[in-house]
């Protein structure tokens, strides 16, 4: 059973204002997705928000590719070995930044809420950093999007729910 997991949550920054509850929200995809996984142990996450330029600066920086993403990735362990937090003994899981902007601009493409894009992204960036990888397809992408929907589902994100965007 997972003992304790810290999520450090940091706006970095300015366009977009993060809605009331998102950091919530994501603390909770955390929790969901070391659940299932059966993760052992204390756990350290960093989730930062940042812009379309400063993700796609990172991307040309750690990726070499030169455009803008909804999600980056910075895995600090390798086959289920990690850093450890010397001060509380935490598995440091690595740092998932997210282009807010990005986010933004996917939800209103797909048709559903801000936080159901940023509940996907926080949970396929933690699997990520888990080890998990679709970059080549075949079964490991399959089996990947359906842990992501399964944690989505329940949190009550499903993917294919009916949604009540209230109008201002």
């Amino acid at each position: 059973m997972t003992d304790k997991i810290k999520v450090i949550i940091s706006n970095d920054q300015k366009d977009i204002k993060i809605p009331t509850g998102v950091r919530m929200l994501v603390r909770r995809c955390c929790n969901a997705v070391l659940r299932q996984e059966n993760f052992e142990g204390s756990a350290e996450i960093s989730v930062t928000f940042v812009n379309n330029e400063q993700i796609h600066k990172l991307n040309l920086e750690h990726r070499n590719i030169d455009r803008e993403t909804d999600v980056l990735s910075f895995p600090l362990g390798e086959n289920g070995v990690y850093d450890i937090n010397h001060d509380t003994g935490a598995k440091m899981l690595g740092d998932i930044v997210i282009s807010i902007e990005k986010a933004f601009a996917q939800a209103e493409e797909y048709g559903h809420p801000l936080q159901r894009e940023i509940a996907f992204l926080t949970v396929h960036s933690l699997l990520h950093l888990l080890g998990y990888d679709h970059e080549n397809g075949g079964l490991e992408a399959v089996r990947m999007r359906e842990k992501e929907e399964s944690v989505l589902t329940q949190l009550g994100l499903k993917r294919n729910g009916s949604y009540y965007l209230d109008e201002e």
